[in-house]
Formats: structure tokens, sequence, C-alpha cells
């Protein structure tokens, strides 16, 4: 069985499945979505930034000898 891809409305499907926001709501909405996306690319930014610095600092630490707490025989 192959699946079907979703057909691709027509405009007035579109337009309808859009819903029908005043304006003014629709502007919100979309200053809303701007404001998120951007937040979340700043969050992304910021970890992937701790991640550059941990992987640089890793390459450049010395390895160090494993000691346990156990007396050797």
């Amino acid at each position: 069985m192959s699946k079907k891809e979703p057909r691709t409305p027509d405009f007035e499907q579109a337009l309808a499945e859009l819903g029908e926001l005043p304006l003014e709501q629709a502007l919100t909405q979309f200053e809303r979505g701007m404001a998120l996306a951007r937040s979340c690319q700043d969050a992304l930014k910021q970890a992937e930034q701790k991640v550059e610095i941990l992987l640089a600092r890793s390459m450049q630490a010395e390895p160090v000898p494993f000691e346990t707490d156990e007396p050797e025989d």
C-alpha cells in the first residue's frame, strides 16, 4: 500500500483553513510568531556556542590517568 500525498487545497479552501481573523489579530499573531521564532533562534545559537566552547576545551584537554579508590594488589 502506498501513501497518498495530501492534496493541495485550492485557494478558497486554503483561505478557509487559515481562518477568518481580522487583519489586526492576524498581524498580532504574526508579530508574536516572529518574536517566538527569534527567541528560538537565539536559544539555538547560544546552545551551539556552548557546544563549540565545550568541544574546543575537550580538544585541548590533557589526558589524566584514571585513579580508583580501591587499593592495588
